[in-house]
This record gives structure tokens, sequence and C-alpha cells, in this order.
């Protein structure tokens, strides 16, 4: 399988971003020993879109990774996919998916990669529980809902959501032997060998 890594992190405060620079390479290490093909994409580092386009066009998934920015994802990833999504129309996307005879209806059907697949690894300083318990901050609405406008734009291209991959507590009680040990056997069940 062809799969698209693109690392979202940022090096800025403290960590600098080394956990999602670290899960990034980590995904990369296991799903070459898997017998996938990987190409990468560190935002931070600059890319150029119409190689980014042709990135899209080759895989079969891609996997963002990501730090929760103020409850959602750092500008530079939405700076990323304004960049390379709009620019792809036309090899990404023919249309919104309407038609003049019928304008209210197949908004966000006129993706351009279908069969293909996106998914979530994400960082938060946030407790399981914040996203998970009613009642707290996110209401128990869950992790996928708070980024519900971000599976939408992969899914306006036409590619359909895989399990969202989280780590929690990354500040106050980081545990990054656990973190990686789960990721690998999240990556080992959606990507076998």
């Amino acid at each position: 399988m062809n799969i698209l890594l693109i690392n979202g992190g940022k090096a800025y405060g403290p960590s600098q971003g080394r956990l999602n620079h670290s899960l990034h390479t980590h995904a990369r290490d296991t799903l070459v020993a898997l017998g996938h093909q990987t190409q990468e994409t560190v935002i931070d580092d600059g890319y150029d879109v119409p190689a980014e386009i042709e990135k899209f066009l080759w895989m079969d998934a891609v996997i963002w990774q990501m730090p929760g920015w103020w409850m959602g994802e750092p500008w530079i990833v939405k700076e990323y996919i304004d960049h390379v999504f709009s620019l792809g129309a036309g090899k990404l996307f023919a249309s919104d998916g309407r038609h003049s005879a019928t304008p209210t209806e197949g908004y966000g059907t006129g993706g351009l990669l279908h069969g293909k697949h996106h998914m979530l690894s994400l960082t938060w300083n946030a407790p399981i529980e914040a996203f998970t318990r009613p009642g707290d901050f996110f209401d128990g609405a869950g992790v996928d809902a708070v980024y519900l406008h971000f599976h939408k734009a992969n899914e306006f291209l036409g590619m359909k959501p895989l399990p969202t991959y989280i780590c929690n507590d990354v500040v106050k009680n980081p545990q990054i032997a656990r973190f990686l040990a789960d990721y690998t056997t999240h990556l080992q069940r959606l990507f076998p060998a």
C-alpha cells in the first residue's frame, strides 16, 4: 500500500514538536517494516504544492500527524490544506458535486480520490475523559466530533476515514513508550503486512 505521511507538528514552545516528529518517524518505520511504500511531508519544513497534489494521487491512505492547538489543527495544517486542496481542483476534486438541475443535492460528492483513506494521529494535553465523559469539556462528543470539519475536508475529496489515534495528557502525564507501543498496534491493525 502507498501511504502518505504528513507531519503537521510545529517547532514551537518548549516541546519544539518532538512528540509529533517521533510519532511521524515511528509511523514511517513501522509501515516500511510492514512492507508499505511511504512518502512524507513535514509541513514546517516547507513544501511544493504541485508535488503535494501528486502525492495525494499516488497514495492509498494519508496519515495526518498533528498536535491539538486551540481545539483543532495548527494553522500550518489548515494553510497546507487551503493551498494543496484548492490548487488540486480538477485532480483531487471535479466540483462540489452538485448539478444545476438539482442545486440543493449532492454537495460534497465531487471528489476524485474514491477508494483512498485518511487517518488522524493526534497529540493532546487534554485527558481522554475530556472527550468521552458526558459533562466534561467536550461533553462526551469524542475526538472525531472535534475534528468533524477536518474529516469533511478530506471526505470532500472522496476519501473515507480510518479510526483516529490519539495520545492524551501529553504534557502533564506523558507516557511516550506506551504511546509508541499503542500506535504500533493501531498501525498494524489498519495496515497489515
